[in-house]
């Protein structure tokens, strides 16, 4: 039996490195640059460039990918350790290679790409040298695919994309998307629909509008236009039809990547609640002092922990099955709670800080908006609180009897028939 709470020595002089590298050299980089997704920004160049070679240098580049792909191979659990610390800056992912959306369309391209895709996006993708989009959800139905209405139509050797996207991540500035669009309307939702990889610079494609989100420094998020998009064959992602299993890999480690940092902007809302209560002076005694500020401190450590060692179990069952749908349950709880914890940290810390709470000089209202940013990215909470449901009640059977085998004088005959006792 193996079951423990300590990190090696080896890797832990990894993180140590990483969190002071992170807040000495890339925190701060957000006060000075944009958003990290501009990658042909000069200052990007200047300033972010030479940290990206550090990374490098110390082979902590893209760790969850293999090392054919220049990556460390890394497992979750060391992943979401990562993680924690690449929360708490804005630019630490891009520093580190493993931004997202560009982190998962690596893999998925790794994995279902052909010689030429991977030659001509993946191998630019990895090195940064461009950066990417993954285009999914629609205006009309967000990211249920049963309403999608985008299709890809057969046109001699190739295909031609009509149809909206809603929310593509990264689009103003990315060299490609990665597109799904139904390619069989006769066949059903999971098996009708297919990917494609469609270059940024391709006849049809317009943003009708970038959108933002809270405090983000840009306008990122895309409302796209598809208009008799032209592709070849050859960019296809995968079979025809093979859309929906392409999405759920990538989908199932984005979601817990995505609780790995918030676990670190979380903490990074505690370190300032409690800082904030021993500085603050108020009715002639400090904030921390005060019980009800008290209550807030110990209810948000309390929550973060829980909620910490829930993704890092469910790390440890991804390392462990090398399988997501056998970790389906856990990451949907994952999911689910992530949010919540982040919101309710954020909202102490905010009320702990009075009026510069909730000012743009602090960072709290949009830790909160983020919050239900994280709550519909990826699948809503909703629906990852059914999939829990469901998935649980599989591990039960229903009761046949009129009394449950619970029902206490039902236990208490068995008990009675088990040890030969005659009920008082």
């Amino acid at each position: 039996m193996a079951w423990d709470f300590e990190t090696e020595p080896a890797f832990q002089a990894e993180l140590d490195w990483m969190e002071a590298f992170v807040r000495e050299e890339v925190e701060p980089l957000e006060y000075v640059l944009g958003s990290p997704w501009n990658i042909h920004d000069p200052r990007f160049a200047q300033l972010v460039r030479p940290l990206q070679r550090r990374v490098r240098e110390r082979r902590l580049w893209a760790c969850h990918l293999g090392p054919e792909l220049g990556g460390a191979g890394y497992g979750q659990v060391k992943l979401g350790l990562m993680n924690e610390i690449l929360g708490r800056a804005l630019f630490a992912p891009i520093v580190f290679g493993a931004h997202a959306p560009d982190s998962g369309n690596c893999e998925i391209l790794a994995a279902y790409g052909t010689p030429f895709q991977q030659e001509r996006f993946l191998a630019p993708l990895l090195a940064n040298e461009v950066v990417s989009c993954f285009a999914m959800t629609e205006p009309q139905g967000g990211a249920d695919p049963k309403v999608f209405t985008t299709q890809a139509v057969r046109e001699g050797e190739g295909w031609v994309i009509s149809g909206q996207k809603w929310f593509a991540s990264n689009a103003r500035y990315a060299d490609f998307f990665i597109v799904m669009a139904i390619t069989d309307p006769a066949a059903s939702t999971y098996q009708g629909m297919s990917m494609f990889v469609v270059p940024a610079n391709t006849p049809g494609i317009r943003i009708i509008r970038n959108v933002g989100v809270a405090d983000d420094p840009e306008a990122t998020h895309a409302y796209l236009e598809f208009d008799g998009v032209h592709v070849g064959a050859e960019y296809m992602l995968g079979a025809p039809g093979e859309a929906f299993a392409i999405a759920q890999v990538r989908l199932g480690g984005g979601r817990v990547h995505h609780a790995m940092r918030v676990i670190g902007q979380a903490q990074k809302a505690l370190d300032a609640l409690c800082e904030r209560a021993l500085s603050r002076t108020t009715q002639g005694s400090l904030l921390s002092d005060k019980q009800m500020v008290q209550e807030k401190i110990a209810d948000a450590w309390i929550q973060l922990e829980q909620f910490r060692l829930l993704v890092m179990r469910t790390a440890w069952r991804i390392d462990k099955f090398h399988d997501y749908q056998k970790v389906r349950k856990d990451i949907a709880a994952v999911k689910a709670t992530m949010p919540k914890v982040l919101h309710d940290i954020a909202s102490s810390a905010l009320q702990v800080h009075g009026s510069i709470g909730v000012s743009t000089e602090m960072p709290f209202v949009g830790l909160i908006v983020r919050a239900y940013q994280m709550g519909l990215a990826d699948g809503p909470t909703e629906v990852h609180k059914v999939t829990v449901a469901r998935q649980l009640l599989r591990e039960y059977e229903a009761c046949a009897e009129l009394f449950p085998a619970y029902h206490r004088p039902t236990a208490a005959a068995a008990a009675a028939e088990k040890f030969r006792m005659v009920p008082e």
